[in-house]
């Protein structure tokens, strides 16, 4: 029972720490980095908080040194979905009935926990587990998940206070329940921080949640659920299970006690869950809510105005600051005839400078993309455009996995708007820049937005507001985050709320009280305090 009517603490974004040589966080990361890697873990699935081994077995290891093998983890399968599902189902009852306050105190600690004591751990699991530089774990790992957990907490109360009027005689009141059964959260390897936003954002409006993270960012996984349970999160509210996605996906998504999706990763997938869902729709005990990020083919527009230096900057950042494999990456870029002599002499030079490698280096850039699968879709689309007459390599195109998974950088420069490369995703260090004739804004304002089913990110380059409120228009559901004379990555909880549309997923913006509400399934309760006594009304007497 909660006696008060409670302001959370008022969030701020959590400030970046520089990793510069000499600072004390540096001195600590390159520890934890050093003792983390020299330790080969055992981590088993976490169902109603107690571990759960199984006979089958996955190997998580370092994109950048495949051979180094970090853990084993155990996989799951229809016996350990049927054991999270009772667990969450069990967990439901008490942590719904749990005053809000509570559960937004579980996490608020845990924001606090990541800002301290566990934002070492956490930073060198997701850059050894995931190849993340420094500044990228530290801007995802830590900061952005401690928003995540900050903000939620400050738009839940905001939420809370949504209530209706009352006229004289009554009070209207509504009631933010969480939904009726479990939500099943899928993240993805890419971050860390949606790996801990997806499943804690139902679980914070009192939903209790099967977690599946990518197989590829198990490690991080492992030590996001200490983290919780250290936060005191109680047993069965969230539970981990490691697996192929039909082994966890199939038996999930059959449950009559589905009640939503929190997804991040690929559009086919996404769609096969919908179509899974529709089929199974008479099983249900509701309408399960479906939130889904997917994919996106994200771009940058320079318009003839354009600052090259900032313009190429933006590329060069954008496209391959984490190996290009951010939802919001850039990987198709339409510059007109007058710029393309300049940013091509800056971008070749600038791309050429980029130093990879092993991410416990601190002066590399960037390191290795997730896996073998990755390694092999960046090379045969480079290959291909070596040998298409309708595109040429700028710069990069090298390609080596002996002992990591390591793409060079690359530009691809196509004749043609509509080349492969400009349609479809990649998800690495590779971009696709089309030169446009110049007097061809209007005309390239409409290739851009046909060109490509997503609509997640996007970026004009303008020094003309003309040109601005133009592609602003045109342009007006081609990306969910659009950005001016910027890159198209970097959202920030609280400022951007991050989600786009078309083929990109539900836009339900992570970040923002938007996402929120489809975790809560409100009631409205009437009171009359003085009832009427007699149906009658006046019109019905007499003259």
């Amino acid at each position: 029972m909660s006696l008060g009517i409670f302001k959370v603490p008022i969030p701020t974004n959590e400030p970046v720490k520089s990793y510069a040589p000499g600072t004390p966080e540096r001195v600590g990361l390159k520890a934890k980095l050093k003792e983390m890697s020299s330790k080969k873990l055992d981590l088993p699935m976490v169902i109603n908080g107690h571990p759960i081994h199984s006979e089958k077995k996955g190997k998580a290891v370092m994109p950048h040194d495949h051979q180094h093998v970090l853990a084993d983890f155990h996989m799951g399968g229809h016996e350990e979905v049927k054991l999270a599902i009772h667990g969450a189902m069990h967990a439901h009852k008490e942590w719904a009935a749990m005053p809000w306050d509570a559960r937004a105190s579980v996490f608020l600690k845990a924001a606090d926990l990541l800002a301290g004591p566990w934002r070492d751990t956490i930073n060198a699991a997701t850059m050894l587990g995931q190849s993340k530089t420094c500044h990228q774990a530290e801007i995802d790992a830590a900061c952005e998940l401690i928003d995540f957990f900050r903000f939620n907490v400050a738009f839940y109360q905001q939420l809370l206070k949504e209530q209706p009027d009352s006229q004289p005689g009554m009070w209207n009141r509504l009631e933010h329940r969480p939904l009726e059964g479990f939500v099943f959260a899928v993240t993805p390897f890419n971050f860390t921080s949606i790996a801990g936003n997806l499943p804690t954002a139902p679980a914070l409006c009192g939903n209790t949640v099967i977690w599946k993270p990518a197989s590829t960012a198990v490690y991080s996984a492992h030590f996001l659920m200490g983290l919780l349970k250290a936060a005191g999160l109680p047993d069965g509210v969230i539970n981990l299970v490691y697996g192929s996605g039909r082994a966890i996906g199939d038996p999930v998504l059959a449950d009559s006690h589905l009640a939503g999706i929190h997804f991040t990763g690929s559009t086919p997938v996404f769609h096969g869950m919908w179509k899974s869902i529709g089929n199974n729709m008479g099983k249900y005990h509701a309408y399960p809510r479906l939130v889904g990020e997917t994919g996106g083919k994200d771009f940058i527009l320079a318009h003839p105005s354009a600052d090259v230096n900032a313009l190429v900057t933006a590329i060069v950042r954008g496209a391959f600051e984490y190996q290009g494999q951010k939802c919001s990456a850039a990987s198709r870029v339409y510059i007109p005839s007058n710029l393309w002599p300049k940013v091509k002499e800056q971008l070749a030079a600038q791309v050429e400078s980029i130093k990879m490698g092993d991410v416990s280096d601190f002066s590399n850039f960037m390191g290795a993309v997730i896996d073998e699968g990755s390694f092999q879709t960046q090379k045969d689309a480079i290959e291909a455009a070596k040998a298409s007459p309708d595109a040429s390599i700028l710069v990069g195109g090298q390609c080596d996995d002996s002992t990591g998974y390591f793409v060079r950088p690359t530009v691809i420069v196509a004749k043609d708007p509509k080349y492969k490369t400009m349609c479809d995703e990649l998800f690495g260090p590779v971009v696709t820049v089309h030169v446009y004739d110049e007097h061809h804004w209007a005309e390239i304002l409409h290739t851009l937005d046909q060109t490509s089913p997503y609509a997640l990110t996007g970026a004009v380059f303008s020094q003309d507001r003309k040109a601005v409120q133009q592609a602003m228009d045109v342009l007006r559901n081609a990306a969910g985050n659009f950005y001016i004379n910027d890159k198209p990555t970097g959202a920030v909880v609280g400022q951007q709320p991050f989600g786009g549309a078309r083929a990109s997923g539900t836009n339900d913006k992570a970040g923002s009280i938007l996402n929120l509400v489809r975790w809560i399934s409100p009631r409205t309760i009437k009171e009359t305090f003085v009832p009427a006594t007699d149906y009658r009304y006046p019109f019905m007497q007499g003259e």
